[in-house]
């Protein structure tokens, strides 16, 4: 089976179905409604992905019939698509901007629903993450060569950068209450 990469929208799908079962349609909706600032996909996009994981054993649709309207399929997480998003959710994001600002949010997003536990450790370990990220960066630039003006100018932005994104994250934990 392929793994999707941690910005696929197929998370958002699972973290949905792992609070309850829906049809497809619902299901985007709720993206709309919750994560559009985040995530832009169409209906037809949310229908692939949700056939693709039916395929691939993540979850299951019963067709329901409906009076008057055609049938529409009720999807629900299996076992495995459980255990799928719960790994997804105890991943750090990789520390770039994009990442985070996708990724992250949306594992916050389902951490939260869990609880403010779940959510506060999701992102005090995306913030070690960040920090070893920015670290890294940070050697990087200073092994570079003075003359090596235009890899410096990219570091340096990239530094700047994850600064941010930790300043971000702090101020993030304060506002969704999470220091308790």
């Amino acid at each position: 089976m392929t793994q999707a990469a941690a910005l696929s929208p197929e998370y958002v799908l699972l973290g949905f179905l792992n609070q309850q079962p829906a049809h497809g349609y619902d299901l985007h909706e709720r993206i709309e409604a919750e994560l559009g600032q985040i995530w832009h996909i169409s209906l037809s996009q949310t229908y692939n992905i949700l056939n693709r994981l039916e395929t691939q054993g993540y979850i299951t649709g019963v067709m329901q019939e409906q009076e008057k309207l055609p049938a529409r399929k009720r999807f629900r997480l299996t076992a495995a698509g459980r255990r799928r998003f719960e790994d997804w959710l105890s991943t750090a994001t990789e520390p770039s901007t994009r990442a985070i600002r996708v990724e992250f949010i949306t594992r916050l997003y389902f951490a939260r629903v869990i609880s403010p536990t779940a959510a506060r450790t999701v992102i005090e370990q995306q913030i070690a993450s960040t920090q070893d990220g920015l670290t890294q960066l940070q050697t990087l630039l200073g092994e570079l060569p003075p003359d090596q003006t235009f890899n410096r100018l990219g570091l340096e932005f990239r530094v700047q950068q994850l600064t941010t994104v930790i300043a971000w994250l702090n101020t993030s934990k304060a506002k969704l209450d999470l220091d308790q």
